[in-house]
């Protein structure tokens, strides 16, 4: 009578070391799912759901284009005395003053032609901080009001906190009608956007994290300054 060999023994070892793999890799995706919800959640409290006035003044304002009533905002700020100067960052390249003005009030538009800086180079959030940077200290300016849209907040202030930790930035959040009229979750548009902002937001701080600790990820070249001719919009957008 012959001997059967137990095929199963060594197998067994195998199998369990697979088991364990799985059982690690599905923990591991569900701890990341769990990280990414919780990260998205604190992401939206940052998020202001109506536009309040800076609580203090500052010696310039900045407004970073790309959304809408962001500049007519601004230029509220600038007619009321929130700052000496204002600096429209991520103008396009073929855009005039005049393009600007025609979409403003008659007493913003003269504010327009005496306290108003444009800025062609910026083509996103990095570069417009970059832009910024040189503006402020061009005029020795120490504190600036930031105008962008709500969702763009988070990600502009780690930019721009990174390219001038000496400047105190106060945020001033433009709040648009779509996000004023309808939850955010109630429309697929605006949670895409979220979404996709806060991939964005999550990226610029791990890149600032490292850079703040001697890694540069993404160094800052000239050739991000130097504007995209593509984009006929008036804007660049963020």
């Amino acid at each position: 009578m012959g001997l059967q060999h137990d095929d199963s023994t060594p197998r067994a070892p195998a199998a369990r070391s697979r088991g364990r793999l799985r059982a690690a890799v599905v923990g591991g995706m569900a701890i990341l799912f769990v990280g990414a919800a919780v990260g998205f959640v604190a992401f939206l409290s940052q998020l202001r759901g109506v536009e309040i006035k800076p609580a203090r003044n500052a010696d310039g304002i900045v407004v970073l284009t790309g959304g809408s009533s962001r500049v007519s905002d601004a230029m509220e700020l600038l007619a009321g005395g929130y700052g000496k100067r204002l600096l429209i960052s991520g103008v396009h390249p073929t855009s005039a003053a005049s393009d600007i003005s025609r979409s403003l009030p008659d007493n913003q538009s003269l504010l327009l032609r005496c306290c108003v800086d444009l800025d062609r180079s910026a083509v996103n959030t990095r570069s417009n901080a970059a832009e910024t940077r040189r503006w402020a200290r061009e005029r020795g300016f120490k504190s600036l009001i930031v105008v962008t849209s709500n969702y763009h907040m988070p990600r502009a202030i780690v930019e721009l906190s990174h390219a001038m930790p000496d400047v105190t930035l106060i945020p001033f959040a433009v709040v648009g009608d779509r996000w004023r009229d309808e939850p955010w979750w109630t429309s697929g548009a605006t949670l895409r956007l979220l979404l996709s902002e806060y991939a964005k937001y999550v990226a610029v701080e791990v890149r600032v994290r490292l850079a703040d600790i001697g890694i540069e990820v993404m160094p800052e070249t000239s050739d991000q300054l130097v504007p995209a001719p593509r984009r006929p919009a008036t804007a660049q957008a963020n």
